[in-house]
This record gives structure tokens, C-alpha cells and sequence, in this order.
């Protein structure tokens, strides 16, 4: 009922434009003759259709959307004991590494030595997405770039910094792609883009935030293709300090369980091209889901934990679904934050029942973390391609090592692999220390 209103209000707004602007014409104050026509101007350009064409995923789960995606069918775990480093002295001891890759990209522009692990890995899936896209030997070179992060090339930084500390002279090509906009000026040096570039650093929302902002620059006209993303890589640094936040399981990852104690972390990184949907259409490319609506807030409570009643997280969804013009009742999968921790699982849950009411108790619910672990500033973006993979193969991503219902978290968890529903509409959420939520909403595309 929702969607048909919205299109009849839209069908009806069209139908009347000339007679409103024949009554914009007869305006004797020229002021506000100007501030109609702009009105008209952006519901018309805050209306154009933002789609996705193509994706790339890497995690700990495979390489390529085709071997995460095998995973999550099978629901298999990819949490093993961390190998990278030495873990002995640290509460949690294991991860969501991303083994055997191997960088063979034919690079036409930068040195593979001075590139960090973060910018092969972006490269690796930027290439899979532009692939699926058809853009391969057609990227538009004003294609614009937004790519969100928390660590940016702290692997490369944290090696320099280890030989400084022991004396040994640190190599400086370490530290040319240690910076946050370092991988994100690489891909697009390595793309020849010369489009507007962006990198997001908003703790864990930054993936979501990344394709969000992409969202908008499309629709609003700003640009009409961007290429959006985040990524993180494992390294001892962040292990570190989310062992010293007491933060990190010394067992397994168990997102709204009632013995839930702890994260698990991860690295990995998604991508996807999105386009204007005419666009994408008059190309012929192939459309996977579309955008429908975005929404954010801050939570001004606490600099890592949540305000413990989810009204700003609550606010976050409210206002992706209400930008995307439809009710609570059709969506048919949350892609859930759900960090394992006490505090944020429970405050996530009452965000979901804020918004969701009754309907929260039979929604599918799940958090891919529990197979991959938390990528930190990559952890939206690729959450959001595992979302439209679980959508166009019509599975459910599975909660893993869920066994014991929390009172505090009355939520339908989807609680084995494999099961099979057709997925509609889907929010993926993100929820990151200092309080950075943002929710977004994607649409099958034969809706």
C-alpha cells in the first residue's frame, strides 16, 4: 500500500506540474517564484533511481563473491587462530584472517611494493566489481570513488613503526600508503578516474556511510556512476586495543546469544559500481538490487559503548525506511550490526522492536560476523554485498553458534544454514563507537 501511494503521489505531482508552473508564472514576488521552481527542481532530482551493477567481496570466508558466497550457504566458519602474529599474551586468540591471497594484479600505473595489504585487497575486489559491471575497458573516467575505513594502511604503518622501536631503520615506502585516502588516491590513480573522491573514517558505519553518500550523489544528480566501498585489514595494533577494551571473545562469536562475550575481528573488503538507473539501462548492464533509502544518527552518549535504549540507532532505520518510501512490514531480512557484545546486541534488538514492533519477533534476523568476524570500517560495505548476494540467491546469511535465546534480544535469528526465502527488501545496519549508526535499503531488482 506504502509503494502505491508513493507512486500515485508521484504519478499526481507529475500530471499537475504545468498547472503549478503556470501559478509559479502568475507569482508577482520573484523570490518566491525561485524557491518553487528549486522545490520542483530537487523532488525531481532527489528522485532519480540509484542502482547496483556490479560487486566484489573478499573476506575470510574466500576470495571473490562466488567462494563467500558458497560459505554462507554452507555456513561455514571462517574464525580460525590468528597466524599474522603472536597471540599468546592476548584474552582472544583467534580471527577472521583472509588466507592464501595472493596479489597478481598486472598493475599499469603503481609499484606493488609500496602498496599496502588494504590497497591490494581494494584493487582485487574494485577489479571483480568493475568486471561484473561491464565497465572493464569503459569505466567513465569521472567515475567518482567513496570508500570508507577505519585503518586505512596501518598494516604497512605498524611494520615501520615495529623497526623503529628495535632500532632498525624503517623503511619510508612503508608509510607512503599508511594514511586513511592513501588506498582509495591508488585506485583511482591505478583507474585513471579523475571524478570526486571521498574517504569516510566513522568507526564502524563507514562502509554503510561510503554507499550511503554514493546513494545521494547519484540521485541528486551530482554524478552518475561511483564506485563504493570499505575495507580494513587485520594487524596486531587493533588487536590489541580491542583486547585492552575487554572487547574480544576468548571463545566463540555469538551475536545475540545469551552467553555472548565478546567480538571476534576480521579483515576484508567490499565493493560495488552503483549507477543511475536509466543510466545503467541505456549500457544494457545487468542490475543486481537497487538503493532504495538511507538513513543516519549519532547517539552523543559515549565514545565505544551505545546508548543502551536504541532510540538514535532506531532513528537511523526509521529514516532509511521512510526515505525509501515504504513501510516497515515489507522488509524481509535485517542484516544486523550484531557484535557479540552485551551491550550492542541488546541495544540493537531494542532499535529493531522500536522500528519494527511486533514484526521484529518474526523478521529474519542475522549477523554474518559470526563467519567472518568484525572488519571494522569495512564491516558495512561488505555486510551490505553479503545483503544483495543473499537477496538475488534468496538465502538466509546464518547467525552461527547461536543456541540459547537472550530475554533481552527477542529477535527471529536466523540460526542454521541454508534456508531459503525470497528477499524483497533488506536493511543492513552498522552501529560504530562514538555512536555513528546508519542503515541502508536495498531492493530486489524485479520488484
Amino acid at each position: 500500500m506504502a509503494l502505491f501511494l508513493f507512486s500515485l503521489g508521484r504519478m499526481v505531482f507529475s500530471v499537475n506540474v504545468i498547472f503549478i508552473f503556470r501559478v509559479v508564472l502568475q507569482t508577482p514576488d520573484r523570490s518566491i517564484r525561485g524557491q518553487i521552481c528549486r522545490q520542483i527542481y530537487w523532488f525531481y532530482k532527489m528522485n532519480r533511481r540509484v542502482v547496483i551493477t556490479g560487486t566484489g567481496l573478499i573476506t575470510a570466508l574466500g576470495i571473490g563473491k562466488k567462494q563467500n558466497l558458497s560459505g554462507i550457504i554452507e555456513g561455514r566458519n571462517a574464525i580460525k587462530e590468528i597466524a599474522s602474529f603472536d597471540v599468546k599474551s592476548y584474552r582472544g586468540k583467534t580471527g577472521g584472517e583472509i588466507k592464501e591471497f595472493n596479489f597478481s594484479k598486472k598493475l599499469k600505473r603503481l609499484r606493488p611494493s609500496r602498496l599496502d595489504r588494504a590497497t591490494k585487497l581494494l584493487l582485487t575486489a574494485a577489479d571483480e566489481a568493475v568486471l561484473e559491471a561491464g565497465l572493464k575497458e569503459g569505466l567513465p573516467q569521472d567515475t567518482s570513488l567513496i570508500l570508507g575505513t577505519t585503518l586505512g594502511g596501518m598494516f604497512s604503518g605498524e611494520i615501520y613503526h615495529h623497526s623503529r622501536i628495535y632500532g632498525k631503520k624503517g623503511r619510508p615506502s612503508l608509510i607512503l600508503d599508511y594514511l586513511a585516502h592513501c588506498q582509495g588516491a591508488h585506485l583511482a590513480e591505478e583507474y585513471g578516474l579523475n571524478g570526486r573522491q571521498f574517504t569516510i573514517s566513522n568507526a564502524c558505519a563507514s562502509g554503510t556511510n561510503a554507499i550511503g553518500f554514493a546513494y545521494n550523489e547519484i540521485r541528486s544528480g551530482r554524478v552518475h556512476t561511483v564506485i563504493a566501498g570499505g575495507y580494513d585489514t587485520m594487524c596486531e595494533f587493533t588487536f590489541a586495543g580491542f583486547n585492552s577494551l575487554q572487547a574480544v571473545t576468548p571463545s566463540l562469536c555469538r551475536p545475540f546469544d545469551k552467553g555472548r562475550d565478546g567480538l571476534v575481528l576480521g579483515e576484508g573488503v567490499g565493493v560495488m559500481v552503483l549507477e543511475e538507473m536509466g543510466r545503467a539501462e541505456g549500457r544494457g548492464a545487468d542490475i543486481i538490487a537497487e538503493v532504495i533509502g538511507y538513513g543516519e544518527s549519532s547517539d552523543a552518549f559515549h565514545i565505544t559503548r551505545p546508548e543502551p535504549g536504541g532510540v538514535s540507532a532506531a532513528a537511523a532505520i526509521s529514516d532509511a525506511l521512510e526515505d525509501a518510501q515504504i513501510d516497515a512490514s515489507l522488509i524481509d531480512y535485517i542484516n544486523a550490526h550484531g557484535t557479540a557484545t552485551s551491550y550492542n546486541d541488546a541495544m540493537e534488538a531494542r532499535a529493531i522492536q522500536r522500528v519494527f514492533g511486533n514484526a521484529s519477533k518474526t523478521i529474519p534476523v542475522s549477523s554474518i560476523k559470526s563467519m567472518i568476524g568484525h572488519l571494522l570500517g569495512g564491516a558495512g560495505a561488505v555486510e551490505a554485498v553479503i545483503t544483495i548476494l543473499a537477496m538475488k540467491e534468496g538465502v538466509l546469511p546464518p547467525n552461527l553458534n547461536y543456541k540459547t535465546p537472550d530475554p533481552e534480544c527477542p529477535l527471529n535469528i536466523v540460526d542454521k544454514p541454508g534456508q531459503r526465502i525470497s528477499i524483497k527488501r533488506a536493511v543492513s545496519n552498522s552501529f560504530g563507537f562514538g555512536g555513528a549508526n546508519a542503515a541502508i535499503v536495498f531492493q530486489d531488482v524485479n520488484v
